[in-house]
């Protein structure tokens, strides 16, 4: 098993795809409502599908120039390789092609949901969040088989499929920087551009509706409504989809990169611990694999029974799923750190200051554990925070309504106050996060606290795209 343990996340990452497929087949043959609705849909689809190839035409002009600045690059710097461009042009594909995947499926989906609305609930919520599913599973499954795959194919080519030196690990890692670096390329203009497209759209068509004319928000009469939800697509749907894709394998791959300096701290002497002496490596990869089988399993668990749930049943449904998937991602990453790393000791330095730099320690790999659980613990607190501060019956969102009473000025004065206020607890455990992983592993052990957190990204892009389509569908 640990021979073949380099190619595991993978087959993990395409069994991920293949349940995408599948979901993406049972949403598309559900039924999607009559003619006018079958109308308004297709508005909305062409409006964000023009949007998506504007962008990714201006995009691919700077991809070209990009892979000729990259290729000057690795003509001076001997550390990377030619093939960084290879490498760069597929990471700019598979995010994009993640976003514009995430972005049909949402607005094929949300007029389905508004028909199965009409029977039940519960058929509404399986449409919708089925809808999320195909987003979040596409997005993970495309970065962990990008990554793996190519890592794959570099190890192969710079060292043979086998342990050399951590100079030549070195190569191979800043050529796969390059799929990192493509992937963050494209998350850029497509979250920015696709954000201000989302403001600028749904402001107007407030302006213009409820404003000037006085009606509802999203009334039918407003043309600016099909913008206003064009802009949910291709900003919260397309965008966030790109954006996440970039995080999530610049997550991986910089565990990927201090995995190697563990393995060049020890000096390269943990060939006979197996895995071909690359376990420090593998294991970023072999986490996010395990994240994509158990996102799955979280999505299989949000649904509910009755067509007279509230709202606060809906979001139970949601947060079971997520805190399954969360807990047996740390249970999976107990077993995966102490199978994959030295049974004894990994030697970490740790930065001490002043003039005497690092200090180089013998640490047990449960520690490194340690470290990833805390990733975990924070990414789940993270969750219950938002939610706290953005769901309706909560404080702070009655607090803003409170003072909306009294007109726009407060309104404004306490909304702003109130998404300041939301930050300080985020931030406040980030900074908790980075210290304690780093007291427990070093550099290593905060880049797997991350990796660990963001294992469980197929399961939030399948609850946060649900947003969108859910709000389109009304």
């Amino acid at each position: 098993m640990e021979s073949i343990m380099i190619y595991v996340p993978a087959i993990l990452a395409v069994l991920g795809l293949l349940f995408m497929w599948a979901k993406r087949s049972w949403v598309m043959k559900q039924d999607a409502g009559d003619g006018k609705m079958k109308e308004i849909s297709s508005h909305i689809y062409e409006g964000a599908l023009a949007f998506l190839n504007a962008e990714y035409r201006l995009l691919s002009l700077f991809v070209v120039g990009a892979s000729i600045a990259l290729a000057a690059i690795a003509y001076v710097v001997p550390t990377t390789h030619y093939l960084i461009i290879v490498a760069f042009i597929f990471g700019a594909f598979f995010s994009a092609l993640a976003g514009n995947m995430g972005m049909k499926i949402a607005t094929q989906t949300n007029v389905r949901t508004t028909q199965a609305a009409r029977s039940s609930l519960p058929q509404a919520l399986k449409v919708s969040f089925g809808g999320g599913t195909v987003m979040g599973l596409g997005v993970a499954g495309l970065a962990v088989l990008g990554l793996t795959v190519f890592f794959i194919l570099f190890y192969q080519y710079f060292m043979g499929g086998e342990w050399t030196n951590t100079n030549q690990m070195t190569v191979v890692l800043e050529t796969l920087a390059g799929f990192s670096l493509g992937a963050e390329s494209i998350a850029l203009f497509a979250r920015v551009g696709g954000g201000i497209y989302t403001k600028a759209a749904d402001v107007g068509a407030d302006l213009v509706g409820k404003v000037e004319a006085g009606i509802p928000e999203d009334d039918p009469r407003n043309p600016a409504t099909i913008a206003d939800n064009v802009g949910d697509n291709v900003g919260d749907v397309a965008g966030m989809g790109a954006d996440l894709f970039g995080s999530y394998v610049a997550t991986v791959l910089a565990a990927m990169v201090l995995g190697n300096y563990i393995i060049e701290d020890m000096g390269g002497n943990i060939v006979e611990e197996g895995f071909g002496g690359i376990g420090p490596i593998l294991l970023p990869m072999a986490i996010a694999g395990a994240g994509i089988i158990i996102s799955i399993i979280g999505t299989m668990l949000v649904k509910i029974s009755s067509n007279s749930a509230k709202e606060a049943e809906v979001q139970k449904a949601l947060n079971i799923g997520n805190w399954t998937a969360i807990i047996l991602v740390a249970i999976s990453s107990y077993f995966l750190v102490i199978w994959m790393l030295p049974k004894e000791t990994l030697t970490m330095g740790f930065f001490v200051g002043g003039a005497e730099g690092f200090e180089y320690m013998n640490i047990n790999s449960i520690r490194v554990f340690y470290a990833c659980l805390v990733g975990i613990v924070v990414g789940g607190v993270i969750s219950a925070v938002t939610e706290f501060y953005t769901g309706l019956g909560k404080k702070p969102v009655l607090s803003i309504v409170q003072n909306s009473s009294t007109g726009a000025g407060t309104n404004i004065i306490a909304g702003l106050a109130t998404g300041m206020i939301s930050t300080f607890l985020s931030v406040l455990l980030f900074a908790l996060a980075i210290w304690a992983s780093y007291a427990f592993a070093g550099f290593y052990g905060v880049a797997l606290a991350a990796s660990a957190m963001m294992a469980t990204t197929a399961m939030q892009l399948a609850i946060d795209a649900f947003g969108p389509i859910a709000d389109n569908a009304g």
